[in-house]
């Protein structure tokens, strides 16, 4: 058996994997709460926010806090069955090699 079957490509980034492991947990976090989190810059996070929500697995709530804008992200169901395969293609992994 391949022993990188299953594990998703998307998820390899450390950025990307961040993102999703702390979205998994918490049912919405801001865009600035994510930044300061994984301590990125807004860009840098900005782009890896797109590719995830272009893979069907981010949802973006774009709102207001008094005048200010506030973007939170949750997970979509199909990003919640992505990661959870993910981890356990990486979980099988580490015990085929053992």
């Amino acid at each position: 058996m391949n022993p990188i079957a299953g594990l998703n490509k998307l998820f390899d980034n450390r950025i990307r994997l961040g993102v999703m492991s702390i979205l998994m947990v918490n049912e919405e976090v801001s865009f600035n709460d994510l930044k300061r989190m994984l301590e990125v810059t807004d860009g840098n996070l900005a782009t890896h926010l797109v590719s995830l929500e272009e893979n069907g697995y981010l949802k973006v709530h774009k709102g207001f806090i008094g005048r200010k804008t506030n973007t939170t992200y949750s997970v979509t169901r199909n990003g919640e069955k992505a990661f959870t395969d993910h981890i356990q293609a990486l979980e099988n992994m580490i015990k085929g090699i053992r």
